[in-house]
């Protein structure tokens, strides 16, 4: 079936879901329908014509949509999709956007039989949070990973994964929920760490008055939605520290050169790491 033909659902109408809706609403759905618990933010998405209709209650929703973006934090996505698992349309394709996965993964083991849960993360965002900032949010050349599970019928990983390009993506990714969430502790959880690490240890607000461009490129991410940063750090602790770990003994290491003056040391590390850098580059 073509999108043209299928009705999308967005449960939870923040920064994510509106963007999704957003990009849903260039591409013709036959309807794009919302759940959330804020009535103002689903009037405000209907106004706007980002959303045909908004739920309160996701019950009606769910049985009326061919596809649902679960856009919620982990915790609360897995409670909302046990609670509401007989309401989703017969042969729904599920999916989310949670930044980590090996639960959500071992949940889209465990949805109706019916259902087709695949797992994925769009490598985009905003350090602002909330529906009023979706628009801020551009998928255009950004990463999207797929953790496909066993079950996932090859037909609609084709359909989504058109879908996604369609979106805006550039590039997707498919691997295990395991290694996502080992490589995601890396380039997204550890940067928010740092950033915020950065922030807490200088006291003068004012010091943004020196910054050039480097202070204000790293620690933009440190303005994090708190809620969901603290599930996501929790919820992948171990890789976490493992990158946290990692991360400390190169600092340690800089650290003892600049303090015993080891210039060539510091230079033959900084051309490393230069190299390193370019050889990540696109």
């Amino acid at each position: 079936m073509p999108l043209e033909k299928r009705i999308v659902g967005i449960a939870g109408l923040g920064l994510m879901g509106g963007a999704i809706a957003r990009a849903m609403g260039k591409l013709n759905p036959a309807l794009i329908l919302a759940h959330d618990i804020d009535s103002a933010v689903l009037r405000s998405a209907e106004q706007g014509g980002v959303i045909a209709k908004g739920f309160e209650d996701p019950v009606s929703m769910l049985s009326r949509c061919d596809l649902v973006f679960l856009c919620l934090n982990p915790s609360t996505l897995i409670r909302f999709t046990e609670e509401h698992m007989t309401s989703f349309k017969e042969g729904a394709i599920l999916t989310d956007v949670g930044g980590i996965k090996e639960s959500i993964a071992a949940l889209a083991d465990r949805v109706r039989p019916d259902l087709d849960f695949i797992p994925g993360h769009p490598m985009a965002g905003s350090e602002k949070d909330g529906f009023l900032h979706s628009e801020m949010v551009d998928f255009t050349g950004k990463n999207y990973i797929l953790t496909p599970v066993q079950r996932n019928r090859p037909e609609n990983l084709t359909f989504f994964k058109d879908l996604i390009l369609r979106m805006g993506f550039a590039r997707i990714t498919e691997t295990t929920a395991e290694d996502h969430d080992d490589k995601i502790a890396f380039t997204s959880q550890l940067c928010h760490v740092i950033a915020a690490s950065l922030i807490h240890c200088e006291r003068d607000t004012g010091i943004t008055r020196f910054g050039g461009g480097s202070f204000e490129d790293l620690t933009r991410i440190a303005m994090l939605n708190a809620p969901m940063w603290t599930e996501l750090f929790l919820e992948n602790r171990k890789k976490l520290l493992e990158r946290i770990t990692s991360f400390e003994k190169s600092l340690d290491e800089i650290k003892e050169m600049i303090g015993a003056a080891r210039a060539e040391e510091l230079e033959a590390n900084l051309s490393a790491v230069r190299n390193r850098r370019s050889a990540m580059a696109e």
